[in-house]
């Protein structure tokens, strides 16, 4: 079993050393061999998220478009109701909670970091 690892390790060896990479293969300039300092890679300074300026309380136009808009959707989650109306994560759960209270959408499922409802039909 080992020297069939082994022989296998050799082809792939093998194998591997036929390959060519063509920027190897280009012929290097004459007289550019200096062994100079290399510039010194900068650091990018990586994207940066833009803060979102969610609500923290409801207010009564927000309230009033949560309670006629979002138990017409299909599939209602606190993100979901998060991004819409813009409000926080937490204020979303406590509308989600305040829903379900109001018999206006009815749970699905709910699992300890997700819960995830519809809207509430005649059956």
């Amino acid at each position: 079993f080992f020297l069939y690892l082994r022989a296998r390790a050799r082809g792939r060896a093998a194998s591997m050393a036929k390959k060519e990479d063509p920027k190897k293969a280009a012929p290097k300039k004459a007289g550019s061999g200096g062994g100079g300092k290399a510039k010194k890679k900068k650091w990018s300074k990586g994207k940066v998220k833009e803060k979102l300026a969610n609500l923290v309380l409801f207010d009564k136009p927000t309230y009033d478009k949560m309670l006629v808009d979002v138990p017409k959707l299909k599939l209602i989650t606190p993100s979901i109701i998060s991004e819409k109306l813009k409000v926080n994560g937490s204020l979303a759960r406590k509308a989600v909670k305040e829903l379900v209270s109001q018999n206006l959408i009815r749970p699905i499922l709910t699992h300890k970091h997700q819960h995830i409802y519809t809207r509430a039909t005649n059956t």
